[in-house]
């Protein structure tokens, strides 16, 4: 895989998807999250995402740090920076998990315009 590739999307399990909304149950880590996403695909080195987060040392380490762990976000050093960067396939991926349940019981169903079968 080209460093520029992004990894496969695997479709999450169910306890894998509700450990990775659970993440984003705080409202300063969705705040950090939806930063990033701004941000876009280079992200942005932690001290600056903590300045547009407005969320700072130990409480942005907290909250980096579980993201991580969802996988929602990567951090790569270089030199002396940390950056840090949101898993865009994992964030897909999860919304495609939620979204294919959308209308299951009913007979009208429809997919938001979005080629779900990706996700399966």
């Amino acid at each position: 895989m080209e460093a520029s590739e992004s990894p496969p999307r695997l479709a999450p399990t169910r306890l894998d998807a509700a450990a990775a909304f659970a993440a984003l149950g705080a409202p300063q880590r969705l705040g950090v999250l939806e930063v990033l996403v701004r941000a876009g695909p280079e992200g942005l080195p932690i001290g600056v995402l903590g300045e547009r987060a407005g969320v700072t040392g130990s409480t942005l380490t907290h909250h980096v740090k579980a993201l991580v762990q969802a996988r929602l976000v990567t951090q790569t050093r270089e030199g002396r920076i940390m950056r840090c960067t949101v898993a865009y396939g994992r964030v897909e991926a999860l919304s495609d998990y939620l979204l294919a349940q959308c209308c299951a019981d009913t007979t009208t169903g429809h997919d938001h315009g979005r080629d779900l079968d990706t996700a399966s």
